[in-house]
């Protein structure tokens, strides 16, 4: 069943219209030729994005220790965005920041070394 503006997948309800727009008309084009819908909307979301944002740099942000807990921040920053206590406080909120500014997320462990990334 095709997809038009007002009748789309609900994974596509948050993205700016553009976005949206665009991956509606990829989604389409896949399903005529013949991808199954579960293949052919994480496919249109990944390219409509590509297409529509381009593909420049992500910025990175560090979640790392810090003097008063646990810091979020840009990479190669001095200014902490967010503090907090503990890396679990930390988490929620610093997820939501990098999604909203289209980052992607570096977690440290407390001696200083990688132990995740997010949103690559």
């Amino acid at each position: 069943m095709p997809w038009s503006k007002n009748d789309y997948p609900d994974s596509f309800k948050n993205l700016d219209s553009a976005v949206r727009n665009k991956a509606i008309e990829i989604a389409n084009a896949l399903l005529r030729d013949g991808y199954e819908e579960g293949r052919a909307i994480p496919i249109a979301l990944d390219q409509a994005k590509k297409s529509v944002e381009g593909d420049e740099e992500r910025p990175i942000y560090e979640i790392r220790k810090h003097d008063e807990g646990w810091q979020l921040k840009k990479k190669d920053s001095k200014k902490a965005i967010l503090i907090e206590e503990t890396k679990e406080s930390l988490m929620g909120e610093a997820k939501r920041y990098v999604n909203k500014n289209h980052g992607e997320l570096h977690i440290y462990t407390e001696d200083g070394s990688l132990s995740d990334t997010l949103y690559e």
